[in-house]
């Protein structure tokens, strides 16, 4: 068995045992709780047979054994009624219900569901009807499976926790290793293309053919910087985002299909943020390439920027398919695509990168099919 099956294993096992303990105490309990309800009947018959016996006994009777009885009784809660249901009498019943007729009446009325009353015959014909409630250690004891079931479903919940925040700490040290073994392959072919730019421009060849190729070389070493920058604290500094903007959608406007109709529209004054450059186009680059490819190669994208006494807004728009409401949040979730190739992990990477390294927020602004979709990502002032 590998090490995610038995994993599996273990937590289903920890699962089921945890149920089928509280299913075990429960049912105990259950029958606890018949038996202490079954004793407190008996009580109450011997308590009903000392009260016809205390009516009946002559005048020169031994009463302390009946009267024992009577007195024994210091906390179930019992009104006597005639046949008529007035109440006669009362015992171990709340000073404040007694003051008030109308909630005695109520009170009654819950004990008449509660326990069958039992008749107490009193001799010539007159018979009562003793009605009585649950003890308070029994009526403690029926809310006791309620919270012995919280517990138990909280004690799943954090077994749950503690397993799907280890399966995501493992996953995210996983794609960490991956994306700085990507930046230490890319980085030797790198090295090496520098070089040959270096010769190319000694011998007779285009100066604007190695600028251009210099120009890709800086974005290579880009991509690389930004795989090495996975899984560590990126470099926040105060940054204008209008002009960090601007330059990620140059490059992409200048790299992309003529079909596409770029547009941008910023304040004429800068914005400072706290920002890493890097990561910050890497997320405007997937977004604009997610745009693009909902557009299938053609239609209008518009990037606008807006701010507010606090935040800065970014706003990404395209004219592509556009997005069902109910899958707002999920496209940001690792493996999620809609794309026969790729792995989904494009806005997956942006939100980490614009939440977790910048404590912003990106979000779908607002979305209608066949119409376009509209990208928000908000950024604190500094």
């Amino acid at each position: 068995m590998n090490l995610p099956d038995e994993r599996s294993f273990n937590r289903w096992f920890i699962i089921i045992s945890c149920l089928a303990v509280t299913v075990l105490v429960l049912w105990n309990t259950s029958i606890f709780f018949q038996r202490l309800k079954e004793d407190e009947r008996a009580k109450m018959n011997i308590w009903a047979k000392a009260q016809e016996e205390l009516s009946s006994a002559p005048e020169d009777a031994d009463l302390s054994l009946i009267l024992e009885i009577l007195n024994n009784n210091t906390s179930i809660p019992i009104i006597h009624t005639n046949e008529d249901g007035e109440i006669a009498f009362t015992t171990n019943i709340d000073p404040v219900i007694l003051e008030d007729p109308e909630k005695l009446q109520e009170y009654l009325d819950d004990l008449k569901y509660e326990n069958e009353p039992i008749p107490v015959d009193l001799g010539e014909g007159q018979i009562q009807y003793l009605y009585y409630g649950n003890s308070p250690v029994l009526t403690k004891l029926k809310y006791y499976p309620i919270g012995l079931t919280l517990i138990g479903f909280l004690f799943i919940g954090v077994v749950y926790f503690f397993y799907t925040t280890t399966k995501n700490s493992e996953q995210n040290k996983l794609w960490a290793g991956m994306a700085k073994e990507t930046a230490h392959q890319i980085g030797t072919p790198l090295s090496s293309l520098i070089g040959w730019t270096e010769i190319l421009k000694t011998e007779d060849v285009d100066p604007s053919y190695v600028a251009e190729m210099e120009k890709d070389i800086d974005r290579l070493r880009t991509i690389t910087e930004r795989f090495s920058k996975i899984g560590s604290s990126p470099n926040l500094k105060t940054t204008d985002i209008v002009e960090a903007t601007r330059e990620s959608y140059d490059y992409l406007k200048l790299r992309s299909s003529n079909l596409i109709e770029f547009s941008i529209v910023t304040p004429n004054q800068p914005i400072r943020v706290m920002l890493n450059e890097q990561l910050y186009s890497w997320t405007i680059e997937n977004l604009v390439k997610n745009a693009i490819d909902a557009m299938r190669g053609k239609g209008e994208l518009l990037l606008e920027i807006k701010q507010d006494s606090k935040q800065a807004h970014i706003f990404i728009t395209d004219t592509g398919k556009g997005i069902d409401k109910n899958k707002f949040k999920v496209i940001f979730e690792p493996g999620h695509t809609t794309k026969k190739r790729g792995w989904g992990l494009g806005l997956s990477l942006a939100k980490r990168i614009i939440e977790e390294y910048h404590r912003g927020k990106i979000k779908v602004a607002r979305s209608e099919l066949n119409k376009g979709t509209t990208f928000q990502i908000s950024l604190s002032k500094v």
